[in-house]
């Protein structure tokens, strides 16, 4: 009996021994887990300038500092040989850059001032970078862009009012082909940065192409629509399209898409032969534009049936979860098309992921849709392609 008691509290003693053990092991785990995700990684990029080039100040800019051409945190520092060396610790990842004097006027360029794909670092371990500039944007007077727009497209006005925020915008309008020989109504679809949706000349980074697409699917008797692009407010685009305040600053979002309900809407409705309802009124952008895209419709569910959410930029403006969840139910029967690329920021994805969770956790709804693709990046050819499938599934 002694025997067996004794043998029964050793058996007991090794089990909690194992348990504390696994206890053990499993916290050493946990803790080497959150130190490999919150690594810093050490990377040294340098350079050195042609002796004809007279400017101090570079910079680097990438979806590490939100491409910010001229953050003092990423500027190069000169050395006594002349050279320029950058030292910075950032998260494990995939990054992308390029080098600025300052600004985007003064971006490295290929040789001959051609435009040059985004510089790409895979970050896992110290990383040194020994970078080659071909020639920068400001060094000489670039040929003026080639105007692209097709005769559909008119600017409305150079200063139209924006009386929410004291301001003033211009604004297009692209008018369908058959709108001058018919009297037919069309819906309409309102889209942020406008300086990027119909000709090269005005864009900064390559346009959309919207009047193109349209004109083409015209031709195919697709339904047609009218589509009113109002231009970013340059310095002030990351206020004016964020309805939070942000490091940023103050946000104007609110004023914004009120000036898009109260004032440009009802101009447009009385202007151009339109479908008023909400059934027939988009609203869609990228980016900046897309997150008060989906501010637009939680805000006027009922003049905004349809939205286009391009790669939005969700991470400055996390507030909107918990408007969405507010108005969840309101817009669960509105159209939304939520479109990202994997070749984004690392939370471009999951970010967009967690709005369309609120909005639709099992996937029944199909109006409602969520498109990834593995190619996609942070530019006007990949939201030019996109569009094309968002236009198709607002039309039908």
């Amino acid at each position: 009996m002694i025997k067996k008691v004794f043998i029964s509290i050793y058996l007991l003693n090794d089990y909690k021994l194992n348990l504390m053990f696994k206890k053990i092991s499993l916290f050493i785990f946990l803790v080497l887990i959150c130190a490999i995700s919150f690594a810093q990684i050490k990377v040294v990029f340098s350079f050195k300038v042609d002796k004809l080039d007279s400017s101090l100040n570079y910079f680097v800019a990438g979806n590490f500092n939100n491409w910010t051409p001229n953050d003092t945190a990423f500027q190069f520092k000169r050395k006594a040989d002349g050279s320029y060396i950058l030292e910075k610790n950032l998260p494990v990842g995939n990054y992308e850059y390029k080098l600025t004097k300052g600004d985007w006027k003064s971006v490295e360029t290929g040789i001959n001032g051609e435009t040059v794909s985004n510089r790409k670092l895979a970050l896992k371990i110290d990383t040194a970078i020994d970078i080659k500039v071909l020639n920068w944007a400001g060094h000489f007077k670039k040929s003026k862009p080639f105007n692209t727009a097709t005769s559909n497209v008119k600017v409305i006005d150079t200063d139209f009012n924006i009386p929410q925020l004291g301001k003033k915008r211009k604004i297009w309008v692209y008018l369908p082909p058959t709108y001058e020989i018919t009297n037919a109504k069309y819906p309409v679809i309102y889209m942020h940065d406008g300086q990027n949706l119909f000709d090269e000349a005005t864009s900064g980074f390559g346009e959309w192409k919207i009047d193109e697409i349209l004109n083409d699917f015209a031709k195919k008797e697709v339904k047609e629509f009218i589509v009113v692009g109002i231009d970013h407010g340059k310095s002030d685009r990351l206020k004016e399209y964020n309805p939070y305040d942000s490091e940023y600053g103050k946000g104007e979002g609110k004023q914004y898409v009120d000036f898009l309900a109260k004032t440009l809407k009802p101009y447009i409705d009385k202007t151009y032969r339109t479908k008023k309802d909400f059934k027939n009124t988009s609203i869609a952008g990228s980016s900046m534009g897309g997150l008060i895209s989906m501010y637009a419709i939680i805000r006027y569910p009922n003049v905004f049936g349809n939205a286009g959410i391009f790669s939005p930029a969700f991470w400055i403006g996390k507030p909107i979860l918990d408007d969405l969840k507010i108005a969840q139910h309101q817009i669960r029967n509105r159209k939304i098309y939520f479109v990202a690329g994997e070749q984004e920021s690392k939370t471009m994805v999951s970010d967009m992921k967690e709005v369309y969770q609120i909005i639709n956790p099992s996937g029944k709804y199909k109006n409602i849709k969520f498109v990834t693709k593995t190619d996609g990046a942070h530019k006007e050819w990949f939201w030019s392609r996109e569009f094309v499938d968002f236009y198709k599934f607002i039309a039908r």
